[in-house]
């Protein structure tokens, strides 16, 4: 994730603005910058690599702006160049952005053909260079980033600077976090991606919200969604709970939910080139592959079951997934040169660790997905591909499962590619570049999803039902909601339950019935029919043409977004992990902490 900061102040806020992006280096960089406003002109300085090389260069051309915006920058369009840092700039307008915008390439070829040039790849400067077109057709700053926002694809968050008016910052929040911060004396005013970054400018913040246009200046911010003046709560900010912030959410876990979007698009990044719509190779001797297995424990087991979907289909290899905590002590034959993967949060976990000991002296080649990269299994793997999700406080996982999807599913269409066997490159990348958007829409369907949980939270147990990939996501929706809410729940290959399990339905065993309309999706409701029929309540997940076909009453019915293969399974997962909390905050656990767990287990 990119570290966004602006400040209107009183005094020169280069330096400060670049000590508030020291306090965002934990979510990871590769280049910097800042703009300031001077005599009406828009100033820069940037540079590659770390902050201490801002740093340099603003001790050797120093800014003295009471207006400006500054940027970390992850790559993810283009290379990690000085020309790519943030902020990009025109003469009448400069930019700072996080996230990506999915239909960059279109809207440059537009711009392009209007006679824009550009410096850099990055999404950001084609940004920049829209609002700087409605400015040049006559519209003021902010009527030029209204006109700008409908026309961009994606999740994102911007801040923008404009060299007629040195009283006026412009955010738009569009899926990806951006708060502002309030000074006491009324003298300073911020706009940031983080309350940790804001903390030491402010007393006071307002977190903004999805479609918000803020509209910010020294006397006071105005807010505009969808052009109506919203109103936005102000909150204190408490300094030390900053260090480790919740925003605006009663819960980490709630937190960690909706900053998936984001944290998938960082992800992404890491393993497609956006620019040429291309898969990253991966540093592995694939023509010895003749088996993959993929070891893990608990919520990440669930990502590799759901993989092995992907690499058997994409890369035509036979793929294994195997408990961590059973592999390392059997008598699997192992072949030297085969594939073992480890997918593991913590980088940690004791039973995946041995697993990866006892695979990597047979001589397999060893790659781990983790999201701490200073662990021991890092320290022990051939090959590791970061999830690059961030911490994550709340001991329920969500998006660093939602993190390992995305690097398994990167990881399965670069196996494909490297055997000549992948299908239509270029599509694919679309489809993955889809994927935060479309959790963004997951998220704002929050009320709807409150409601489903709530009704979930009034029963003892419940069946989760899935087919296919949704038997997996069956499995993950069923241990969320009883690692976090208490309420016993199993799931189910949803034709198996005629095999034994249908004997434990009743009035009081409700079935979680995951069908979105894919190839599964009349054998799923065929086995929604006969649980129905034995007396379980039916709670169905969705889409539109699912709903039309399901004539069965239900107790709720979860509508979204049509949509299928691989971005199916990121659209539902985000539901299921937004049923579990709503229904662990109904119940009134510790949702972050849940009785008997641990964030990592190291012990076998």
């Amino acid at each position: 994730m990119c570290g966004i900061i602006g400040i209107l102040g009183v005094e020169a806020v280069a330096l400060p603005m670049v000590d508030s992006l020291k306090l965002m280096e934990y979510r990871g960089y590769d280049s910097a910058g800042v703009a300031t406003l001077e005599d009406g002109k828009l100033v820069r300085r940037r540079a590659e690599g770390k902050l201490k090389n801002l740093d340099a260069r603003l001790a050797m051309q120093p800014l003295y702006g009471t207006s400006g915006i500054g940027h970390t920058r992850w790559a993810t369009h283009g290379k990690a160049t000085e020309a790519a840092a943030h902020p990009h700039a025109t003469d009448e307008v400069a930019g700072v952005h996080n996230g990506i915008i999915e239909n960059c390439k279109s809207l440059r070829e537009g711009l392009e053909a209007d006679g824009h040039t550009f410096e850099s790849e990055t999404d950001t400067e084609v940004g920049v260079k829209m609002v700087q077109r409605e400015l040049d057709r006559g519209l003021s700053p902010i009527d030029a980033v209204a006109a700008v926002i409908p026309q961009l694809r994606g999740v994102y968050a911007f801040e923008f600077l404009f060299a007629e008016d040195e009283n006026l910052l412009v955010g738009v929040q569009m899926g990806a976090p951006l708060a502002i911060g309030f000074s006491d004396d009324g003298e300073k005013v911020s706009l940031g991606s983080d309350v940790v970054a804001l903390a030491p400018h402010a007393s006071k913040i307002m977190y903004l919200e999805q479609g918000d246009i803020a509209v910010v200046r020294r006397t006071g911010v105005t807010v505009l969604n969808d052009g109506k003046i919203v109103s936005r709560l102000t909150q204190k900010i408490d300094p030390e709970a900053a260090k480790a912030d919740k925003g605006p959410y009663r819960w980490f876990m709630a937190k960690e939910i909706n900053e998936q979007p984001v944290v998938l698009q960082k992800t992404l990044s890491a393993y497609v080139d956006l620019m040429s719509g291309t898969i990253k190779p991966i540093a592995l001797d694939f023509e010895k592959i003749k088996k993959v297995y993929i070891l893990a424990c608990g919520t990440s087991m669930f990502a590799a079951l759901i993989a092995k979907h992907w690499i058997e289909r994409d890369a035509k290899v036979t793929t294994i997934v195997e408990i961590a905590s059973e592999f390392h002590k059997s008598d699997a034959p192992l072949e030297a040169g085969d594939l073992a993967v480890f997918i593991s949060q913590s980088g940690e976990t004791g039973d995946t660790l041995a697993s990866l000991r006892f695979a990597k002296a047979a001589g397999l080649q060893i790659v781990s997905i983790l999201n701490v990269l200073t662990s021991t299994m890092a320290r022990e793997s051939d090959i590791v591909l970061p999830m690059h999700v961030g911490p994550e406080i709340a001991v329920a996982s969500t998006k660093a499962f939602m993190g390992a999807l995305m690097v398994l599913a990167c990881l399965a269409f670069a196996f494909a590619k490297a055997k000549s066997v992948l299908e239509d490159e270029a599509a694919l990348v679309v489809e993955l570049t889809s994927v935060p958007g479309l959790v963004a829409q997951v998220l704002l369907l929050d009320p709807q999803i409150e409601a489903f949980g709530r009704e979930l939270s009034k029963f003892k147990n419940a069946f989760y039902l899935g087919r296919g990939t949704n038997y997996a996501l069956a499995l993950e929706g069923a241990l969320k909601l009883k690692e976090i809410s208490y309420i016993h729940a199993e799931g189910q290959a949803a034709g198996e339950v005629k095999h034994g399990s249908i004997a434990l339905i009743d009035e009081h065993m409700p079935s979680v019935v995951i069908a979105p309309s894919d190839r599964w999706f009349e054998k799923t409701i065929s086995n929604l029919q006969e649980v129905q029929a034995r007396g379980s309540p039916i709670f169905l997940i969705t889409d539109e043409t699912g709903k039309g076909e399901v004539s069965v009453p239900t107790i709720a019915t979860l509508v979204l977004p049509e949509v299928s293969g691989i971005t199916a399974v990121f659209v539902y997962a985000a539901a299921l992990q937004l049923i579990a909390y709503h229904a662990a905050v109904a119940t009134g656990t510790d949702v972050d902490q849940p009785r008997n767990l641990a964030k990592s287990v190291t012990v076998q």
